[in-house]
């Protein structure tokens, strides 16, 4: 086969032009911090905290260093003993376990559900035992996970839901009473990431927690600043935390673009949607009609057992990137096997690792390379 060229460079993820774009808006942005020399904790910061907690619908933020430091000071927050258990979706990114391991708690892990890819409720009530501490619910890709059951059983039984919103910052979730909230808001605590990669990223590291109780803000604005309240008065062990004001100001740049960015994601999603609908041996991402999709990634499945990994190659030949989320279920990561479980426990989690494949989807994706990736895809199995 003579495989084509692709009309223009294509990229996974498009961060120079997408900055370049905004240059002068983050020339003027840098330039006032760098005049002001308020490195840490300056004025940016909490503008930018308030910021964003307006555009999530009035929610406390508080900034820190990273998104796994914010899932590890929510656990923090909780002040759960030694050995609580943490229910976990086994199909997630390392850090959503990490940072409970780091803390002396115990990562449960819970099945996938095979079609949207998030943590399966089912799974989650019945992980539930006395000794289980808080469920950490993550939206994975861009969707929300089931808030409504998810919240319904953290209620019930006393546990705490936190949300890991590193991926779906701005999605939106429909409860059926009428009730609409956005994700990471409906947890006693949700965190996020602005690891340049994400919808909202900075120009390096940075992460936040969300809540709308005020005492759990505060709690949580300590914790990230050596337990202090005040400086050198230390009521708590905390950590060094915190979101510098370069950072900060840079990405206050970046969330007044955050709607217009996020439409023409889902506009891009929409027509591979609609192009590879027909395509038998490949499953476009199932959307939960309750939230909205702000498509951090747009994740296909390839129905055919091992033809997953054939595709990347040709796509690759192509000139296409793609990127496996992931490539390897974290009950099988060297590094957790002292929980115990065994090959085969997870079998969507497993099956998902071997079938998705992540296929190009960025702002600055045009309708040209969109037309040259699908027309790819259907190359390859003949359609």
């Amino acid at each position: 086969m003579i495989l084509p060229a692709p009309p223009s460079p294509i990229q996974l993820l498009d961060l120079a032009a997408e900055h370049a774009a905004l240059q002068p808006a983050l020339n003027e942005a840098m330039h006032e911090v760098l005049d002001t020399a308020a490195f840490i904790q300056g004025p940016a910061v909490g503008q930018f905290a308030a910021e964003l907690g307006e555009y999530l619908g009035g929610v406390h933020i508080i900034p820190c260093a990273n998104g796994t430091d914010a899932l590890t000071l929510a656990l923090m927050s909780l002040e759960l003993p030694a050995g609580a258990e943490i229910i976990i979706p086994a199909f997630t990114y390392v850090a959503t376990l990490e940072a409970a391991a780091l803390l002396g708690l115990r990562p449960v892990l819970v099945d996938a559900l095979p079609d949207t890819f998030n943590i399966d409720p089912a799974a989650v009530e019945a992980a539930i035992t006395p000794r289980t501490g808080a469920i950490v619910a993550v939206h994975l890709f861009g969707q929300c996970a089931d808030l409504e059951a998810l919240r319904a059983i953290s209620q019930h039984y006393g546990v705490a839901l936190i949300e890991d919103n590193a991926q779906a910052i701005g999605a939106t979730f429909q409860f059926h009473s009428g009730e609409m909230a956005f994700a990471g808001a409906v947890g006693e605590i949700g965190t996020t990431s602005f690891f340049p990669s994400k919808n909202l990223g900075a120009l390096g590291d940075g992460g936040a927690l969300l809540t709308r109780d005020a005492t759990r803000a505060a709690l949580l604005q300590q914790l990230a600043n050596h337990g202090q309240s005040r400086k050198y008065y230390h009521q708590r062990i905390g950590l060094n935390s915190r979101l510098d004001t370069l950072q900060a100001a840079l990405l206050r740049v970046k969330l007044r673009q955050l709607p217009a960015n996020t439409a023409t994601r889902q506009a891009v999603a929409a027509r591979y949607d609609a192009a590879l609908a027909g395509v038998s041996s490949i499953s476009t991402p199932a959307r939960d009609e309750r939230s909205s999709h702000v498509f951090h990634q747009y994740t296909i499945q390839v129905e055919e057992a091992g033809r997953r990994d054939e595709l990347q190659l040709f796509l690759k030949k192509c000139g296409v990137p793609t990127m496996i989320y992931y490539p390897l279920p974290v009950h099988a990561q060297p590094a957790y096997a002292y929980l115990g479980y065994r090959a085969g426990q997870f079998p969507v989690a497993e099956r998902l690792c071997g079938a998705v494949l992540s296929l190009p989807i960025h702002p600055l994706l045009t309708v040209e390379q969109q037309e040259y990736i699908i027309g790819c895809v259907g190359a390859f199995f003949g359609n």
